[in-house]
């Protein structure tokens, strides 16, 4: 069996998954009658300290749904220059809420308030107004961002007036780095989306959570992007084991990451830029042509492990839930051999 470490999101469902999946008890969720749905919702709510939640399909359909909900079209967004939903949302919030996004520098997952600041905007004749802030946390390239400096932007869009999307696809993760619970992280943002597959495998499905308002008005609009899903309780069952069980085990694939770090760092010519959860970022001081980046992924696929390509000559190796000692103990040797050994 290949040992995959492209993502998190290549996780499949355990077998207690596909059990409950089997036995799920559903009903039509577009009527709001299917009780796995509710369970699963109410469920997130609560871990998330949000009054109600919303299944939809996947991470980027409840964050574009969130900024469709909040946003009124033709303003602005602001986000993080590296976010996910600026990166790698296929420009969506143009598409879909009529929205154009206002680009904040993030290092580190970061938006810092006087940059927001440079960016807020009131409407007039030439400009559109800004609607909305969007965080991320855990952000995308790994980073996780502390309580202080989400507090200081919800400070700022407190004072014009300005609701706070959080991008938390994996909030558990930076709950479990940061040792609080989601709903503290969650307690930052007037409205949350949360995935149920990555590190917490669940096949599919993620949860938008906020006010009862709010997600009243994004039941509606759920159903004008096509995410009314019938009898849901099938995959809503996985994501109720997601979060009952899997929340807990994400501390063990962080800890396995910043072993891995520890062994690439360990060998001659990588840079390693660990994150604070389950990726690994890393690079080769000479740098990597196309042909190389080619024999170091075929060379880990013939040893039976899968890997991407450097991104802008970054190498990202993410942990996760099939990723054990024994899957941990390989890789470290291929790359050992690869990066070390030059076989290549």
């Amino acid at each position: 069996m290949l040992i995959d470490i492209r993502s998190d999101t290549v996780t499949q469902p355990t077998p207690a998954m596909r059990k409950a999946m089997a036995e799920a008890e559903v009903g039509d969720d577009v009527y709001g009658e299917d009780p796995t749905v509710n369970r699963l919702e109410a469920l997130g709510a609560a871990m998330l300290g949000k009054e109600t939640a919303l299944f939809v399909p996947t991470g980027t359909f409840g964050n574009q749904l969130a900024l469709f909900t909040w946003c009124r079209r033709g303003t602005e967004v602001i986000a993080g220059e590296d976010c996910h939903i600026v990166a790698h949302e296929a420009g969506a919030p143009a598409v879909i809420a009529g929205v154009q996004t206002r680009c904040v520098p993030d290092e580190g997952g970061v938006l810092k308030p006087q940059d927001i600041q440079k960016r807020l905007r009131k409407q007039d004749v030439h400009s559109p107004a800004t609607s909305l802030i969007c965080m991320e946390n855990a952000h995308s390239l790994g980073r996780v961002v502390s309580l202080r400096d989400m507090d200081a932007v919800r400070n700022i869009a407190d004072t014009w007036g300005l609701p706070v999307h959080l991008d938390g696809a994996r909030i558990f993760n930076a709950a479990a780095a940061l040792d609080c619970s989601a709903s503290e992280i969650a307690a930052r943002a007037d409205s949350v989306m949360c995935c149920l597959s990555k590190g917490l495998c669940a096949p599919v499905g993620s949860l938008l959570a906020g006010t009862r308002e709010f997600i009243g008005e994004a039941r509606l609009k759920r159903k004008i992007m096509g995410g009314g899903m019938r009898q849901a309780g099938i995959m809503a069952a996985a994501g109720i084991i997601a979060l009952k069980e899997h929340t807990a085990l994400l501390a063990a694939d962080h800890e396995r990451a910043k072993m891995l770090a520890n062994e690439l760092a360990a060998i001659n010519g990588i840079s390693v830029n660990a994150a604070a959860i389950n990726m690994v970022f890393f690079t080769l001081s000479g740098g990597v042509s196309d042909v190389l980046a080619g024999k170091i992924v075929k060379y880990f696929f013939d040893k039976g492990i899968v890997i991407n390509p450097p991104e802008q000559g970054m190498f990202r190796f993410v942990t996760h839930y099939w990723i054990g000692d024994a899957e941990m103990a390989r890789i470290i040797a291929v790359a050992k051999e690869v990066f070390g050994g030059n076989p290549l």
